[in-house]
């Protein structure tokens, strides 16, 4: 498997090479680079895929499906963009005493290493791999989010590290329970008793009990980096007090990845107990999420926390989509995790620049970006219309499957669904309209920002609300039914 070994090997050695190099000038077009190898590696890995399907590796501790192979491909895709939004976004950031050249070395090392990870829970079989690789994206982000070493993102580092560090302890112990069952249907078998494919081969054999009380450790933990109520404090921190493009990899990325891990886990505490407890239990920590941070989202006046906040009421729709189970909820939700995470991370690399040229993230101090920037302020404005929903962007068709859905399967959720997407359009919306066509005393700038990213993420975002390609609609469906559910 030439591609898989590609695919984690560009970015780890990445993250070597710029833990040696990464304060020189040319490490940020290195980091540029080492991410657009990942991605034409994760191209060549998604070929392979469509053209012979599922693929086991290395003596079956890796595993590509079609659950997981879009991610992949978007993980890889997202982290490139940002790599390139970065290379200018941190030259800056080093202008304004921000970044020093350790500070740098520091960024582009743990900037792959991080890809590394998440790639690394996506593609592998051995669900103690994925619990390792979940501890080891939480330490890298650590060291993203504490970068400027300031007294708020040294803060926003510990709690991230604390919050998370308990989460992910949960998630171990549900591990090892796993392996509790595993062994007692197949005996013991080493690591092979944490596979993936040889649980869901055997997973009406499970004891059901320990499966349940596996599931709901495991829910917790990795529910802990998804960002769900009340389970969330971490994410507005780490969000704001963190460099941007870590916000985007953050919010676009980590919470895709930790989404993923439960989904794995839920397919087989389904097999086990054949009732609906585990939708249940999603649809309930999916809807308060989604409730509960329409009214953070409220109160917030700081740009970037806003949509942090934003994230956890997005990740809480995914929740309860893939909680509701079925065809149609299932292939709303996977359909939600792709334009979610292309559109926010593009929302974070307009709000980048539009910080950095305000000297501020308090919303009510940056005005008129129309004006002292035409594409940072198109961008955030059609970025923050496509989260909240507006036809024709992706968002739309995600939101109105899962919402028809509930209303059809489960009456009693919708109306605080739509009250919530209601809300969250007002606040959200008034916020950032006069953010972009305000009065402002700022003078226009000489040099229009590099937006590129930006306006391609929105470009496909746009795209997959009008038409989702053959191939990525295959996709969707075989993982949707993998995922099963429902009922």
């Amino acid at each position: 498997m030439t591609a898989l070994a590609l695919l984690l090997g560009f970015p780890l050695l990445g993250g070597l090479v710029l833990g040696l190099i990464g304060h020189r000038g040319y490490a940020r077009d290195l980091n540029v680079a080492f991410s657009a190898a990942t991605f034409s590696a994760a191209c060549a890995l998604t070929v392979k895929v469509i053209d012979d399907g599922a693929l086991l590796a290395w003596d079956r501790e890796f595993y590509i499906d079609a659950l997981n192979v879009f991610l992949v491909a978007l993980t890889a895709f997202v982290g490139l963009t940002t790599a390139i939004f970065s290379r200018p976004y941190m030259h800056i950031e080093r202008d304004h005493g921000k970044m020093t050249l350790p500070r740098l070395r520091l960024y582009h090392s743990m900037y792959q290493l991080f890809s590394f990870t998440m790639l690394l829970a996506l593609t592998t079989n051995n669900l103690g791999i994925v619990w390792v690789a979940m501890e080891a994206a939480t330490l890298t982000t650590v060291l993203l989010v504490s970068v400027y070493r300031s007294a708020a993102s040294l803060e926003a580092a510990w709690k991230y590290f604390i919050l998370c560090g308990v989460g992910i302890a949960q998630a171990l112990f549900g591990t090892v329970l796993l392996y509790m069952a595993a062994e007692k249907a197949i005996g013991a078998a080493g690591s092979g008793a944490l596979l993936w494919t040889n649980l869901d081969a055997i997973k009406g054999q499970l004891d059901p009990n320990i499966i349940m009380l596996a599931f709901a450790f495991l829910f917790i933990g990795y529910g802990t980096k998804v960002g769900l109520v009340p389970v969330h404090n971490w994410l507005p921190d780490a969000h704001a007090e963190g460099p941007t493009p870590v916000s985007a990899v953050l919010s676009g990325l980590l919470l895709n990845v930790a989404l993923y891990a439960v989904l794995r886990c839920k397919v087989l505490t389904d097999g086990a107990l054949r009732s609906p407890l585990t939708g249940q239990l999603m649809m309930g920590f999916g809807l308060v999420s989604v409730v509960a941070a329409v009214f953070f989202i409220i109160r917030q006046k700081d740009v970037k926390r806003m949509f942090a906040y934003s994230s956890i009421e997005h990740m809480g729709m995914m929740t309860f989509a893939f909680g509701m189970g079925g065809p149609v909820a299932n292939f709303a939700g996977l359909l939600h995790m792709t334009v979610h995470s292309l559109i926010k991370s593009g929302i974070f690399f307009a709000v980048g620049h539009a910080t950095q040229k305000a000297g501020t993230q308090i919303m009510d101090e940056i005005r008129g970006l129309i004006r002292v920037s035409p594409t940072v302020g198109w961008g955030l404005m059609l970025g923050a219309l496509a989260i909240l929903g507006m036809p024709p962007f992706g968002v739309f068709a995600s939101e109105f499957l899962i919402v028809t859905t509930a209303m059809r399967e489960h009456a009693w959720a919708a109306p605080f669904l739509l009250m919530a997407l209601g809300l969250a359009f007002a606040s959200v919306f008034s916020r950032v309209q006069p953010m972009v066509f305000g009065d402002t005393t700022l003078k226009p700038l000489a040099h229009p920002p590099a937006l590129i990213p930006v306006f391609v993420h929105l470009g496909f975002g746009l795209m997959l609300g009008l038409y989702v390609p053959p191939y990525l609609d295959g996709w969707y469906r075989q993982a949707a039914a993998m995922i099963g559910g429902g009922g």
